[in-house]
């Protein structure tokens, strides 16, 4: 195990990419790991690799730690939990009251699975971009839930495991600020420019914000998010 490294769940969403710089700024070797579970807006998959090139070239020192990567194929977890993100439904409330596009579970595999390539990679601190501020209600989102993952990672690995959540009580403002923090306004663009967030997959729309539809509830909740930052951020970042 090395207390120094770090494997980052990467989505190459807008918080995936945050996360990313966050724990470049941190640890001596990040290495990343992401899924395709059948995701119909798996366009983000395409977004990973260029995403990480852009982040390591603004900082030497993040380009030094910036470590391997893998892409894991589960597409049959997520048929088996079938949702508005990986098959042709309406994104809408169900009768549970929670939104189509919750895959059940999700966080829960994905956590599993970082866990066991750590194990194999000498790596105990798993990252990721949970958030129970500006989310949809997904219960495997929430820091209590994710405490009660880390206890059962440790105990099923026998070794200590963290899991990081440095955006779990900020709203997507504070994440873009987050990231202009970490990065400057360097950072801000190459979310901008290669991130990947909207559900229906669309990269032909251009916004200030980034790409996609402008009308699903990422798009949605990503363009309130940089808006409302804007609003509040200095006027040096507002070019």
């Amino acid at each position: 195990m090395s207390p120094s490294a770090a494997l980052v769940l990467f989505s190459a969403g807008q918080d995936s990419a945050t996360c990313l710089a966050w724990a470049l700024d941190r640890f001596e070797r990040v290495e990343t790991i992401g899924f395709d579970y059948g995701q119909r807006h798996a366009i983000e998959l395409e977004q990973r690799a260029p995403l990480r090139r852009a982040i390591a070239t603004l900082n030497r020192t993040w380009a030094a730690r910036m470590g391997e990567d893998r892409l894991v194929d589960i597409a049959g977890y997520g048929a088996l939990a079938e949702s508005a993100l990986t098959s042709d439904r309406a994104i809408e409330i169900a009768a549970n009251g929670l939104p189509t596009t919750f895959v059940p579970g999700r966080n829960l595999v994905f956590l599993t699975m970082a866990a066991a390539h750590g194990y194999r990679r000498g790596i105990d601190t798993l990252v990721g971009g949970m958030c129970e501020t500006d989310y949809s209600g997904y219960p495997d989102c929430r820091r209590a839930t994710l405490d009660a993952q880390e206890q059962a990672l440790a105990l099923g690995l026998d070794r200590p495991i963290r899991i990081e959540t440095p955006l779990m009580h900020l709203t997507k403002s504070e994440t873009w600020a987050l990231a202009q923090t970490l990065g400057g306004d360097a950072l801000v663009a190459t979310i901008v420019e290669h991130s990947h967030t909207c559900y229906a997959g669309d990269r032909a729309h251009r916004h200030d914000w980034g790409y996609g539809c402008g009308a699903c509830p990422a798009c949605d909740l990503r363009a309130k998010g940089w808006q409302t930052w804007r609003e509040g951020a200095p006027a040096s970042t507002r070019s």
